[in-house]
């Protein structure tokens, strides 16, 4: 079904590609409250960060999922999946080749136990739900809106399932296992986001957002009400008014937590006696257009 939800279109070719206004990811909104700071490396100096494994894996078992529900009802079997993966890796690391220098060159079995990796993540998939008994609308789709305070919200829905009587499901993969408490916020923001940009280009408030957990198997889902949502919709123009005082001034401040275990700058960061490279200004940050990397986790 066509991705009627999508906004902006690749132009023709050799047309002039104009700058995208900056916007408002689910990952980079995320960041800011995390750290302030951390929003800054990404989407402001852009640093480059070293995926890890799990983070590839990720990407590659959305992949195979999103290929999976191309292919006819009757088809999408285990067995049909499992041969997914190595062509859908094929793609990925043609596209990225420096992917394939995270993998012992010296081991040969690398790439291979690897992949076994995520073929249980498949597995696993298939005892949460029987994908041949579903018609979803569209997966991976592209979803942008321009709220009525000027917040341009952009973001992708692994899957959207949409029921004949219009009640709509918001699906998101999580290739890892279902988070503790802070996890578990952090990945139902994502979620609410998706559900206040439908809302707001459908009309209709999403009956169901639904996690899937694809390492140990769990599900979390929850029915969000129109008043959260209003809520929610004024907490994220907080968000991009803060990012805007903060972009005008350059003051990203780091905000020291557990997670700072697993930033890839903190030789950049001043909590760990770094110092950050000279402030690029605004308005030049990140467009909001998440990686496939943002997507996977």
């Amino acid at each position: 079904m066509p991705d009627t939800d999508t906004v902006t279109a690749d132009p023709p070719p050799g047309a002039e590609v104009p700058r995208r206004r900056p916007a408002l990811s689910p990952s980079r909104a995320s960041d800011f409250k995390q750290c302030p700071l951390l929003y800054r490396f990404r989407a402001v100096d852009r640093l480059p960060e070293v995926p890890t494994k799990a983070q590839l894996r990720g990407t590659l078992v959305h992949s195979v999922l999103e290929r999976l529900f191309s292919l006819p009802q009757a088809d999408r079997t285990p067995p049909q999946a499992k041969e997914l993966l190595a062509p859908a890796w094929e793609d990925l690391s043609a596209e990225r080749p420096e992917w394939i220098e995270l993998f012992d060159q010296d081991d040969p079995e690398a790439v291979t136990s690897w992949l076994s990796s995520a073929e249980q993540l498949v597995d696993t998939y298939f005892g949460l739900e029987d994908p041949r008994r579903l018609e979803p609308e569209a997966c991976e789709l592209h979803v942008e809106i321009e709220l009525g305070s000027g917040v341009l919200l952009r973001g992708y829905v692994d899957r959207l399932d949409v029921a004949p009587t219009g009640e709509i499901r918001v699906v998101d993969y999580k290739t890892g296992a279902a988070p503790r408490e802070i996890g578990e916020a952090k990945a139902m923001f994502q979620m609410k986001f998706y559900a206040v940009v439908l809302w707001r280009l459908r009309g209709v408030v999403p009956r169901q957002l639904k996690l899937m957990y694809l390492t140990d198997g769990q599900s979390l889902a929850y029915t969000p009400d129109e008043g959260e949502l209003i809520r929610f919709e004024r907490t994220l123009e907080a968000i991009w008014q803060a990012i805007l005082k903060a972009g005008k001034t350059g003051d990203f401040r780091p905000n020291p937590s557990k997670l700072c275990a697993w930033c890839d700058h903190q030789a950049l960061c001043p909590q760990y006696g770094g110092t950050p490279p000279p402030y690029p200004g605004w308005p030049e940050p990140d467009p909001g257009e998440e990686s496939v990397l943002d997507r996977a986790d």
